[in-house]
């Protein structure tokens, strides 16, 4: 049963979906080197092959072509059935069996304990309050050693107003947990006919880094990584969302091992 939230962020990221943005158009020109450089850029995870694999809120034809095609035995988690429509035409595409399932991020009961050797996480944990609930999950459907990967807005540039540039960027919004309140709310996205709309976006919400750390500590994971997303433009224009990267990385990601009897003696465990 989705609460409010939930509902609410499944009508807008239908509609976004529906709308052509990014995150919804499935990739269907990937090979084996493209699909391991998407889903594996930092170079961890080795040969993926039989290896079951949750892509979780992760809908749009991406991630599952990428470790389909990589032999991974492959189940999505999203909102949205736009989404899933996405990845069931990339799996089409590709001759790939996939599982496609709708449902919250926060409820995993569906999946059996132990039962991933990985699970990505796209870009959506920003779009609930409490991450902690979802580590507390993935915990539990993870196998001992599993892998988990999120992406995130990194907390320090979350405040910051992107988009004015008066020889720098504005801190708008004070450092702390809880949910970021824009001015205007709405997405441009480009649809299919190259028209640019805009969209009201989903509910999103501030995790600082002690949150997201300690959450996954205080249920078992080990940190193997935390890359940053920066631009890779020379001498962007100042106002542009190229310069505003090279200012402050906006996206991070951090892989881990699920090892919790590494930390057990250290650490109790989160409350889900």
């Amino acid at each position: 049963m989705l609460d409010q939230l939930a509902r609410f962020n499944q009508k807008r990221w239908d509609e976004l979906a529906q709308s052509n943005v990014p995150y919804s158009r499935p990739m269907l020109d990937l090979d084996a080197d493209s699909a391991r450089d998407f889903v594996d850029p930092e170079g961890i995870l080795g040969d993926v092959r039989n290896k079951k694999v949750l892509c979780l809120a992760g809908g749009g034809g991406q991630q599952t072509a990428a470790f389909g095609l990589l032999g991974a035995e492959v189940a999505v988690l999203d909102l949205t059935l736009t989404q899933l429509d996405r990845d069931r035409q990339a799996a089409q595409h590709y001759g790939l069996q996939i599982q496609t399932c709708q449902g919250d991020m926060r409820d995993l009961s569906r999946f059996a304990a132990d039962h991933f050797d990985i699970v990505h996480h796209a870009h959506s944990i920003n779009f609930i309050p409490e991450p902690r609930v979802v580590f507390a999950q993935v915990a539990r459907v993870v196998k001992n050693g599993g892998y988990y990967r999120f992406s995130f807005h990194s907390p320090f540039s979350h405040g910051i107003e992107d988009s004015v540039w008066d020889g720098g960027y504005r801190l708008v919004q004070p450092y702390k947990d809880g949910e970021v309140h824009y001015d205007d709310n709405r997405w441009e996205v480009e649809d299919h006919g190259g028209s640019v709309k805009r969209i009201e976006g989903p509910r999103e919400f501030r995790h600082t880094m002690r949150t997201l750390v300690a959450g996954l500590v205080g249920n078992g994971f080990v940190i193997l990584s935390l890359t940053e997303e920066t631009s890779d433009e020379t001498d962007p224009e100042p106002g542009s969302w190229e310069h505003f990267k090279s200012i402050a990385a906006p996206y991070l990601t951090i892989c881990t091992t699920y090892l919790p009897h590494v930390l057990s003696r250290y650490v109790q465990r989160s409350p889900s």
